[in-house]
């Protein structure tokens, strides 16, 4: 059966960091990136573009929640990408326009390095919301939440794939 586990985990250390340090936005394409045992090992040579949103601060989240069911044989896994950038303005309003009009996929980068990529099997859904909050010290800024289902567990970009992605980024 191919569903038998094969390895265990050693006890890890605790020098990891929680939070997101900088999210791109790409259009979705089909196999945008080639994965092997959860790493993207090379990426498709149609993406050409990808657009930085460096984040700073708490509340830039991502948790993936995967669900097995016995009674279909199937899976699926939810990836939920919170981020919360500063700042409002006219373009980033346009661009936020077609950010949810469209069927964007996305490479975040955590506090530890790793670039994992997310929405890859149809693209994310996102919801903006802009706040100008009340108070003089509130946030003015947009609150993105994006939501993609995909089969596994979103894979993280190996060294090259890493290079290859961050040379198509404006």
């Amino acid at each position: 059966m191919a569903c038998l586990l094969t390895s265990g985990r050693a006890k890890v250390c605790k020098d990891g960091l929680g939070g997101q340090s900088t999210l791109y936005l790409f259009d979705s394409l089909p196999d945008a990136f080639t994965v092997l045992n959860g790493e993207a090992t090379a990426m498709n040579a149609s993406l050409t573009a990808a657009f930085a949103y460096p984040l700073e601060g708490d509340g830039n989240t991502l948790e993936q929640s995967m669900v097995g069911d016995r009674n279909t044989s199937s899976r699926v896994n939810t990836q939920t990408l919170t981020t919360v950038l500063k700042s409002m303005d006219a373009a980033t309003n346009a661009e936020f326009n077609l950010l949810v009009a469209g069927y964007p996929s996305a490479v975040v980068v955590d506090r530890n390095g790793n670039y994992i990529a997310l929405g890859l099997d149809d693209g994310i859904d996102f919801t903006v919301v802009a706040s100008t909050g009340g108070a003089k010290t509130d946030g003015n800024m947009y609150t993105l939440t994006g939501i993609a289902t995909c089969k596994d567990l979103a894979p993280f970009l190996d060294s090259a794939t890493q290079t290859s992605f961050l040379a198509v980024v404006s």
